[in-house]
């Protein structure tokens, strides 16, 4: 990045901030874009997230299936009565 190893560490030490020609240069240098190096979301807190969306999505799956199910029998339910 051709930093000097004092003004390295004056950044790591919060002494002195990063610009955005900086930034830039650690970008390039992780070869990710500046707003994925400034991005505060983890993945694996991503990952919590997806995972906890897809068992919810299963669960409400089942649930429909199960309301199907219940208004099939009030139908059949309905059905007899009116029968009589």
């Amino acid at each position: 990045m051709d930093i000097s190893i004092p003004a390295f560490s004056k950044i790591e030490t919060g002494i002195t901030d990063v610009n955005l020609s900086r930034l830039n240069q650690i970008s390039k240098l992780f070869n990710l874009t500046v707003v994925q190096l400034l991005s505060t979301s983890d993945s694996e807190e991503d990952k919590e997230y997806v995972n906890e969306v897809n068992a919810l999505t299963q669960k409400l799956q089942l649930r429909d299936g199960e309301v199907i199910e219940l208004q099939k029998k009030v139908i059949d339910l309905y059905e007899q009565l009116h029968k009589r």
